[in-house]
């Protein structure tokens, strides 16, 4: 336009708008009503099309509307016929089958012949623009007829790579050379020509092929195969008629046995065509496998253990047999610090006194009771044991002594003031006493027990008693259920306490640490370690064992064996865990009991089975190396009397020896030496 037109709106060409307020700023705006389109419009005769835009439809699934339009307002859904509805319109209109569901306008649109020549092109794989042509003529640029170059393309100089040579290429043939030199790469290699001609049928195996693996070999026969079985392979009519009756599925076998007077009077197996066509079948079709039989000397699979022959002195014999001449067990027995004693108990209520280097009875009593248990003092200085009876515990001292340990002894069992009990802390319930009963007089001197502790009504018999390394506590175990099975006694102050007062289970051995204030408690599958001086519980040891029979530490104090009745001797590392280091089964019947040398590293256990198991238990003070356990000898004596064999055992200590001495249920005290 020029300057001097100037453009003037007609009237009437345009709709005046209305000036409203606007509900979002507040302010006047301009608002023009909606065009009204005419005939000779785009679309006069066209329907508002879904100007929703091209936005993901599902965002709408779950809303009545499928998007809003161009003035923020809905665009409802449109409705859908079911699928009946669906049916009737492809029967009735003929050109259903040429539309198409829009997503966007969310109806079926009625396709154009252009879109359905594309759907055409496309499923025959053709160039869907129907304009082009994919044959047209070469065109020659740069070098057809008229069109040659004459001016280049570029005026870039040539590369200086073009005439250099290559240094990657110099590299590789660097490369070759040194594999040629090395004889690697063989040059003008002459060519192995296969020969044109072959044997087709030669037995030469393909070098590309494993070989093939042997077929199994097939069974030999059997008696029951035989022409002239034995009779008691031939079956009877019963028999014949059962496996008529079974399936093809059930029959073990494909045959019954038959009997013929000669070889030529054998029919033809009527089985072999159908047998010999299953074997093709699995030689054919089941895989085969070669399995590789390992050569392995079993000897090198076991660990290296030393020799026996190396680990002596170990008891390997027996010395003496020490028997009372009844025909009752004996129960316990318990060797003197010194080893020169051996004391044991009957059930009969006789107790014997030994020497264990002669085997002559020094000395005997009488008691009338049934004898539970008996133990040694472990004291040097003093010499006198201790005898469990039913309800009671005597203190017996032994003949012979020296004058300076019997004195002692007297000092400690007799003193001229007797302690005065304690007070509220003495059960009233346990009475000591100094009593002078008159029993068989042997050759001792003192025939009457020096002391009397009288156990609570209903304890039963004790059954263990084990003393304090100190000598002056000691512990019984009593048959009795609940806390009275457990006493422990001072007898310095004559002093006694029951250190439980609920306690869960069976109790079956007690024992006092050597070194620390330790108590452990067996009782049928449980070990407790309790703590004296604080006064709670350390660990629970887990046995594994059904029934616990017999225990005893280490002298360390870092080790702890555990014999049961289910013939189980575990090993416990106190410092590894609360479950067994290792589990022992060498017997055959219930294990009664388990002692450790206290000089030696060994330890024994003692059987139902009549054998007493003698192992070396060699102990580290590297807490990384583990405890070495080997058996050496089974040491086999004791008569199994009415089921029972060796009942206990005990290691002797004193005058450089290593000997043991075993009471069973025959009546017989034996001792085993090195």
């Amino acid at each position: 336009m020029g300057e001097g037109l100037k453009w003037e709106r007609k009237p009437g060409s345009y709709p005046e708008p209305k000036i409203i307020k606007s509900t979002i700023t507040g302010e006047p705006k301009k608002v023009y009503p909606p065009i009204e389109p005419e005939y000779d419009s785009d679309s006069s005769t066209e329907e508002d099309p879904n100007r929703v835009g091209r936005i993901p439809m599902h965002w709408y699934d779950d809303l009545p509307h499928i998007g809003y339009d161009i003035n923020g307002k809905r665009i409802l859904r449109p409705a859908k016929g079911d699928e009946l509805d669906k049916f009737l319109a492809a029967t009735e209109d003929p050109t259903s089958w040429m539309s198409g569901f829009d997503h966007t306008s969310q109806k079926d649109t009625q396709l154009t012949s252009q879109e359905l020549d594309l759907i055409r092109r496309l499923q025959d794989a053709e160039v869907p623009d129907a304009s082009y042509n994919p044959y047209e003529d070469t065109v020659e640029w740069f070098t057809g007829e008229g069109k040659q170059e004459i001016m280049p393309l570029t005026a870039r100089p040539e590369p200086k790579s073009r005439w250099q040579p290559s240094k990657w290429e110099k590299q590789k043939i660097l490369k070759i050379v040194r594999l040629i030199r090395a004889g690697r790469i063989v040059p003008n290699k002459p060519k192995s020509k296969e020969p044109q001609w072959y044997s087709l049928w030669s037995t030469e195996a393909e070098t590309r092929r494993p070989p093939p693996l042997t077929a199994p070999k097939v069974p030999l026969p059997k008696h029951a195969e035989s022409y002239n079985p034995p009779e008691e392979y031939l079956p009877d009519q019963e028999e014949t008629e059962k496996y008529d009756d079974l399936s093809d599925e059930d029959k073990v076998k494909t045959y019954l046995p038959k009997k013929y007077d000669s070889l030529r009077h054998v029919p033809a197996y009527e089985h072999f065509i159908h047998e010999r066509q299953n074997r093709l079948l699995d030689l054919y079709l089941a895989p085969r496998i070669r399995r590789v039989k390992l050569n392995i000397n079993p000897d090198s699979m076991l660990p290296s253990l030393p020799s026996p022959q190396s680990l002596r002195p170990f008891p390997v014999f027996e010395a003496l047999k020490m028997s009372g001449g009844g025909n009752s067990r004996a129960r316990c027995v318990s060797v003197s610090p010194d080893g020169v004693w051996t004391v044991s108990g009957d059930e009969d209520g006789i107790v014997r006194l030994w020497e264990t280097f002669v085997g002559r009875e020094a000395a005997r009593w009488k008691l009338g009771k049934r004898v539970g248990a008996v133990e040694w003092c472990p004291r040097k200085d003093v010499s006198y044991f201790l005898v469990g009876v039913e309800d009671e515990v005597f203190a017996f001292m032994p003949p012979y002594l020296p004058p300076a340990v019997e004195s002692a002894t007297l000092d400690v069992l007799v003193p001229r003031n007797p302690p005065q009990p304690i007070g509220e802390q003495t059960d009233k319930s346990v009475k000591w006493s100094q009593e002078s009963i008159s029993f068989k007089q042997s050759a001792s001197t003192f025939s009457a027990p020096l002391i009397v502790v009288g156990l609570p009504p209903g304890a039963g018999m004790p059954k263990q008693i084990t003393f304090h390394r100190r000598g002056d506590y000691f512990a019984t175990v009593s048959s009795a259920e609940g806390h009275n099975a457990i006493w422990i006694h001072q007898l310095s102050k004559r002093h006694s306490q029951s250190p439980f007062k609920k306690i869960k289970g069976m109790i079956q051995r007690v024992l006092f640490h050597p070194n620390k204030p330790h108590f452990f408690v067996a009782t049928q599958r449980y070990v407790s370690i309790y703590d004296l001086s604080a006064q709670k519980l350390l660990k629970t040891l887990y046995t594994g064992s059904r029934w616990i029979s017999s225990m005893d530490i280490h002298p360390t104090g870092d080790h702890l064996i555990v014999g049961g009745y289910d013939k189980k001797l575990m090993w416990f590392d106190l410092d590894l865990g609360n479950k067994p280091y290792k589990v022992l089964r060498y017997h055959t019947k219930a294990i009664r009991s388990v002692a450790f040398s206290p000089t030696y590293p060994l330890f024994a256990s003692s059987s139902d089975d009549g054998t007493i198991q003698i192992f070396h238990a060699r102990v580290y003070s590297d807490l990384m190396t583990d405890a070495l356990i080997v058996p050496l000898k089974v040491l086999r004596g004791h008569a199994i009397t009415d089921g029972l064999g060796v009942l206990e055992l005990r290691f002797t200590a004193g005058l450089g020896t290593c000997w043991l001495v075993s009471a069973g249920a025959d009546g017989e005290v034996r001792v085993w030496c090195n």
